[in-house]
């Protein structure tokens, strides 16, 4: 076992910078973190975590990284070994990270060639969160696309120590590193991508909120809002301006005793998708987007790179 506390943040490659900076600043509830870089913004959730997204220009859409925590230096040194072990190509070496927020960590691909970070030590926030009428605590999970549901599912677990929380049917599977129902889970598709990427609110009503906020700035909900049967969380759901799927949720399911859960296979039916029966099923526009374009990642595997 890696030993991974939770997830920190997602790092996405986008070509519609300057929209996507303003639309997570202005209108989805974000605030940016004052750092002087003209090619990547940082935001921060109302949590204390340093930052929850980062957006980084490109020329087309795609993952950069996903960013997990881990307890302390000697954590982080551990994994390090375990992946080597395990033949895992890490692109960057256990060390002080050059983003901001710094922390010590490392960065690996996984079979599907998405960059994962583990880190600790990270910096986190003190100043005051700017009072909004929405708060966006922290990254709740994220979701995404998959050539090959066995097998990334069985790396996620077998490797870093994930544990099934739920299936939906043989199309995905929820993934816990703690408590929580899931904070990474993975859909079947015919590619790898982005599905999808969930930031907690600490009410229902604060998801209301947000919706009146996004439906202000001129965009419709994607799918939603409703309560989904695996997770037992209430959602909704929109498409950013970069083409990314993201989602307001709250209330996701905790796991009270992990000792006696056992993964349970849910049935793919309208009201399971959505108990309240309001939402139905996502729409084939919402299916399409949440499928996004192929992301065959950054890295090249024939080097390392730092």
């Amino acid at each position: 076992m890696l030993g991974i506390t939770h997830l920190r943040h997602i790092s996405l490659i986008t070509p519609n910078f300057d929209e996507q900076v303003n639309f997570y600043e202005k209108v989805w509830g974000l605030d940016r973190v004052n750092v002087s870089d003209d090619n990547i913004a940082y935001f921060r959730g109302a949590g204390p975590e340093h930052h929850i997204l980062s957006l980084r220009k490109g020329d087309k859409c795609g993952l950069h990284h996903i960013a997990f925590g881990m307890v302390d230096k000697n954590a982080v040194d551990r994994a390090a070994e375990i992946l080597h072990s395990k033949g895992v190509h890490i692109v960057e070496e256990p060390g002080y990270l050059d983003e901001a927020g710094g922390g010590y960590g490392l960065r690996f691909v996984d079979p599907e060639n998405r960059v994962i970070e583990l880190s600790a030590w990270v910096e986190v926030q003190t100043s005051i969160w700017t009072n909004k009428n929405v708060d966006p605590v922290k990254l709740n999970h994220v979701v995404m696309n998959t050539k090959d549901l066995d097998m990334i599912v069985e790396f996620y677990t077998d490797v870093l120590g994930f544990k099934v929380t739920d299936w939906s049917e043989h199309q995905m599977s929820f993934l816990r590193c703690n408590r929580k129902h899931h904070s990474i889970a993975f859909n079947q598709d015919v590619h790898a991508s982005v599905n999808h990427i969930a930031y907690e609110v600490d009410s229902v009503d604060e998801l209301m909120r947000g919706i009146s906020n996004v439906r202000k700035a001129g965009l419709n909900e994607l799918w939603g809002p409703g309560r989904h049967g695996p997770g037992n969380n209430i959602f909704c759901y929109f498409q950013d301006l970069g083409g990314f799927v993201m989602e307001y949720t709250c209330y996701l399911e905790t796991i009270e005793d992990e000792a006696e859960w056992r993964a349970r296979v849910w049935k793919r039916v309208p009201h399971l998708m959505d108990q309240w029966g309001i939402a139905g099923p996502p729409k084939p526009e919402a299916r399409k987007a949440m499928g996004g374009e192929a992301d065959i990642g950054w890295v090249d595997t024939s080097v390392n790179v730092r």
